[in-house]
């Protein structure tokens, strides 16, 4: 009867996730827009103007400003937007463009800026972000701008990509740069309006729209926001004279052919800037106008992605399964039957060797203070992980909001100090069976030691790099220390609160005593971390498909957004950790080797040395564009905290698998 509460809470929880995941996959875009998110509706001949954000590359991991080029400011003046600190943790930085225009209105290709002339230094910088592949990225109504290409292997197919290249370099070796953008705004007619009229313009003159709408409803939205860049190489007459916004023939863009390059990067010659816009009405509506940019291809990887880890899962649960229905159960029937000192001898030769170690089973392991703090690092990050993606699968990460998983993550890092604390000093109190001297610098050292430590150092190093570079990726000097202060007044209070709470309650008490004398080991035919080293391959195949896609995100700028199922592969990872360090655990105890708390964090957590391997091989077949010493820098500074971070968390789900199996595997043994 006990078990059906447990089952219940199973079924429910699996319930839950396939419903979070069917979700998820039918449309990334549905449930983001939650209660208190509305969209902006613009009446016919509302301006309307695109900011610009940071210049990119998917070689050069170092985003720069846009106006570190010459291009052409507002009249106005550039003002920076407000960003959250996820954005600006991610390098963005947006801020006001020359890019105006009306809703519903129309018009013919207007005139930007005429530059000064470009200096020699200025022309090599922008033939180096020519080579470098650097993207200009527009946003219109927090929209990215997208560009379309034809597919070289098979041009009658489409590829997208936000943001279009500064220029190009032609096949005679000189540098164009795209200085017309033809811009199509797509909108979508909202439900409300009680009369339009619309008088289409004369090919000398722009659209002349009256509007009148209800209050409530009406209007029209920005569903869409596509670029053609071209490089028109301006007549001087035709532009002599001209001011910013001012009307140019329209000959003179009439051939805007992306493959046809016109303006060249000269020395001493200034750069002429200008643009059109067209509006179109489209079909898609505003809650679904994120679906283009976050549609990702090979939903049938990721369901043989899962469906090959719960193969896996199912496999390893049926060995625990026959470990502790057969094997253990046996092995206690033989022992009661075995029982008194004339069974003692034949027990020895015919039982099974773990019972044999049951006064050494909980002997507290070498370099305690150092497996608590780990453990309370692995539960912090775990937690920041699970909470991170129950959200962003719910729809509370937005898109539209940028920069919000990196701040949701940051902020729940901070507040699972109490974890982490709690954790550790509770492993602290059960490996010294009660005693609680000591807690205060386990809880410190939970605060600062390891992860925060490594990272801190990591994280400064590479921020540093950036700096010297002047690329927008370095962290605002105030926000550094806006995040160091959060950490001491935030995380570190937490931190040792958890473990005050921890000091005070009930440890788990071993349901056998230890002895005073530790048991000799036997030699073993093989070193027991090869087996370790090895486990790890059963968790990195569970994720080693989903790890792909992250990747891909992480470094070549595609959009990941299926959460929901990320969210069971997850959950999936968990189960195969966890099964993978009960069952290293029983065989080690089978061979009398009572030192398993270590092999069992090891065990689950050795998955980081394939995923540090996975970060190699992805480098050197999926990244070989990466250009620069400080992008591999980058890359490997980031690579090796995400492998730690890997290794402490299911570091921390197989430990405490292996001692909840330990501590039933001895609760059931009777001895005198």
């Amino acid at each position: 009867m006990a078990m059906a509460p447990r089952c219940s809470t199973f079924t429910t929880l699996s319930t839950l996730l396939f419903v979070l995941l069917v979700y998820s996959g039918r449309s990334p875009a549905a449930a983001f827009y939650l209660p208190g998110s509305y969209p902006h509706r613009y009446r016919p001949g509302d301006a309307l103007a695109a900011k610009v954000n940071s210049l990119t590359s998917p070689s050069s991991k170092l985003p720069y400003p846009y106006y570190s080029l010459p291009f052409c400011a507002p009249q106005d003046g550039v003002r920076r937007a407000a960003e959250s600190p996820g954005e600006l943790l991610l390098g963005d930085r947006i801020e006001t463009s020359p890019y105006r225009f009306s809703m519903l209105n129309n018009t013919a290709a207007l005139f930007l800026c005429r530059t000064d002339p470009v200096a020699p230094a200025a022309a090599e910088l922008i033939k180096s972000r020519i080579d470098d592949a650097y993207q200009v990225n527009l946003l219109l109504d927090t929209l990215p701008v997208v560009r379309y290409v034809k597919n070289p292997a098979a041009p009658e197919v489409l590829l997208r990509s936000t943001g279009f290249p500064v220029g190009v370099r032609a096949d005679d070796g000189e540098y164009y740069v795209y200085n017309h953008l033809r811009l199509t705004v797509l909108v979508n007619k909202q439900n409300g309006t009680t009369r339009v009229e619309a008088l289409m313009a004369t090919a000398d003159a722009a659209e002349l729209i009256s509007f009148a709408g209800g209050k409530e409803g009406g209007g029209y939205t920005v569903v869409g926001f596509e670029v053609v860049p071209c490089s028109v190489d301006h007549d001087a007459a035709a532009v002599r004279g001209k001011k910013m916004y001012d009307e140019i023939p329209s000959k003179a863009t009439a051939g805007c052919d992306p493959s046809v390059v016109g303006m060249r990067v000269q020395d001493g010659r200034p750069l002429v800037f200008s643009y059109e816009v067209s509006f179109v009405e489209s079909s898609v509506e505003w809650p679904s106008r994120w679906d283009a940019y976050l549609e990702m291809g090979g939903a049938k990887v990721h369901w043989f992605s899962i469906l090959n880890s719960i193969v896996v899962v199912a496999f390893l649960a049926a060995i625990v399964l026959v470990i502790l229905l057969r094997t253990v159960r046996r092995d206690l029937a033989q022992y009661e039957e075995l029982g008194g000192e004339a069974g003692g001898a034949h027990a020895g030769d015919e039982l099974a060797g773990w019972k044999l170690v049951a006064g050494d089973v909980f002997r507290e392991p070498s370099h305690p203070v150092l497996l608590c703090v780990l453990v309370g690092d692995g539960v912090r990050i775990l937690g920041m992980g699970v909470v991170t993606i129950l959200f962003a699968a719910l729809g509370f990460m937005s898109p539209a909001s940028r920069g919000a998983l990196v701040t949701g993550m940051l902020c729940l890092y901070l507040v699972m100090g109490a974890a982490a604390g709690y954790a550790a000093v509770s492993l602290w109190k059960t490996l010294r069976q009660g005693d609680t001297a000591g807690w205060r610098s386990v809880a410190w050292r939970s605060s600062f030691a390891v992860f925060p430590a490594v990272g801190f150092a990591v994280f400064t190093a590479l921020n540093c790099l950036l700096w010297y570079n002047g690329s927008t990726g370095a962290v605002p000097l105030l926000l550094f220390f806006g995040v160091l202060l959060l950490w001491l007044l935030v995380s570190v209070p937490l931190t040792l609160a958890g473990g005050l709470v921890a000091s005070r309650v009930r440890h788990v008490e071993h349901p056998v005593r230890t002895n005073k004398i530790a048991r000799q080991v036997p030699a073993a035919r093989c070193s027991p971390w090869v087996m370790v080293a090895a486990a790890g391959t059963l968790p990195f195949g569970t994720v080693f498909i989903e790890l792909f896609f992250i990747m891909s995100s992480l470094w070549l700028g595609r959009v990941y957004y299926v959460f929901g199922f990320l969210l069971v592969v997850m959950a999936l990872l968990v189960a195969v950790c966890a099964e993978v360090s009960v069952v290293l655990t029983y065989m080690g105890l089978c061979v009398e080797d009572w030192r398993w708390w270590w092999r069992a964090f090891f065990a689950s957590g050795s998955v980081a040395l394939y995923t540090l391997g996975y970060a190699v091989y992805y480098l050197v077949f999926d990244l070989h564009s990466l250009a620069g010493p400080v992008s591999a820098a980058l890359y490997v500074g980031y690579s090796l905290l995400m492998a730690l971070a890997v290794m402490l968390a299911t570091g921390a789900v197989g430990l405490a698998a292996s001692f909840c199996f330990v501590h039933y595997l001895f609760s059931s043994l009777k001895m005198d």
